[in-house]
């Protein structure tokens, strides 16, 4: 597919079946008809096309990506905001959805269980050292300091 140029009839058709057969973001439809050489106007009415279609929903690709990220790569809300945002996906679309698709008691709950399992194979000197390497790997996955701190509070009372 390299250096060959394809005609936009074509190009919606080959995008509606690469959309139908998993959720995609706008910025990924638009990457991939550039990188087959088609002129902006082009790409617009495509990517209009697709949506009228309902073959792309920034909505839906919302939903799917944050649930994905939060039960398969156990990712904080944080973490999965800027991935949103690196797809230049606006936070008007994904940040009522953040609560909306994980609820508070499942995230502090699968928190807690990924730090209880990060803490059995944490070596550390002390208490503090101990602490903070769990603080930086929770951070690392994009969970809030608060919810960070409240569960390893609960966890620390159940030990």
């Amino acid at each position: 597919m390299k250096n060959e140029k394809i005609d936009a009839k074509e190009a919606l058709a080959r995008l509606s079946a690469y959309c139908s057969v998993a959720e995609r973001c706008r910025a990924d439809v638009e990457e991939k008809l550039f990188r087959w050489g088609l002129d902006s106007d082009a790409v617009e009415s495509i990517v209009l096309a697709l949506e009228k279609d309902r073959f792309l929903d920034e909505k839906r690709y919302c939903c799917a990506f944050i649930r994905d990220k939060y039960l398969f790569a156990r990712w904080g809300r944080v973490k999965i905001g800027q991935a949103l945002r690196a797809k230049h996906i606006a936070s008007d679309v994904y940040a009522p959805l953040l609560d909306e698709v994980v609820e508070e008691s499942d995230y502090l709950s699968g928190l807690r269980a990924l730090l209880a399992s990060k803490r059995r194979s944490i070596r550390a000197a002390n208490t503090r050292e101990m602490e903070g390497k769990l603080i930086r790997f929770a951070l690392g996955r994009g969970f809030e300091m608060d919810d960070i701190r409240r569960c390893m509070d609960i966890s620390e009372e159940n030990e």
